[in-house]
């Protein structure tokens, strides 16, 4: 298990959050003025550290969930083979997606890139375009009416004030919740 997360979070994490904002920084650098980074007594440097904090927190809670839940990875060629619907996952589907933009954004706003914010962008973008028409799909295949009635329950990117319990599967807090 160790060996395929490792695998994971080299690829997936790996690229999106150091590969290419460290691409975008070599070629947006001035090589005469060099790397520009927010100083400590900036409000760009502390709100791109809290932004940075909350989405890696965020990152490694949901990581943490599909391994001890769902008995897989978040990667799309391992799968875990349980629908994992607790802790954020209760408040939107995709809380994934909402840390890897917080901490682009947290990156952007450290390294003073526009080149960075635009390429959260672009990753929100595609991700907008590949959740809707392939990723969705492939979970209502796997897990039929589960993942559908939690579907029709929790937005994808928004997240829902308090957190959903899905009324066929968890009928006691189901009720609580009410």
């Amino acid at each position: 298990m160790f060996l395929r997360m490792l695998i994971t979070i080299l690829v997936l994490p790996g690229i999106v959050l150091i590969f290419v904002p460290a691409l975008i920084l070599w070629i947006t650098t001035d090589p005469e003025t060099g790397l520009t980074v927010a100083g400590r007594d900036e409000l760009n440097y502390w709100t791109g550290i809290a932004a940075g904090t909350v989405g890696l927190i965020l990152a490694v809670s949901t990581v943490r969930l599909f391994l001890s839940q769902g008995g897989g990875t978040p990667a799309p060629w391992d799968p875990p083979p349980k629908l994992v619907i607790a802790g954020p996952y209760r408040h939107v589907r995709n809380p994934m997606i909402t840390a890897v933009l917080l901490i682009l954004i947290g990156e952007s706003l450290i390294f003073q890139s526009s080149a960075i914010g635009t390429w959260m962008l672009v990753f929100f973008v595609v991700n907008g375009v590949y959740f809707p028409l392939s990723e969705e799909k492939g979970l209502e295949e796997r897990f039929g009416d589960d993942y559908r009635r939690y579907k029709e329950n929790v937005p994808r990117w928004i997240p829902r004030m308090n957190p959903w319990f899905d009324p066929v599967n968890e009928p006691e807090e189901a009720e609580e919740e009410k």
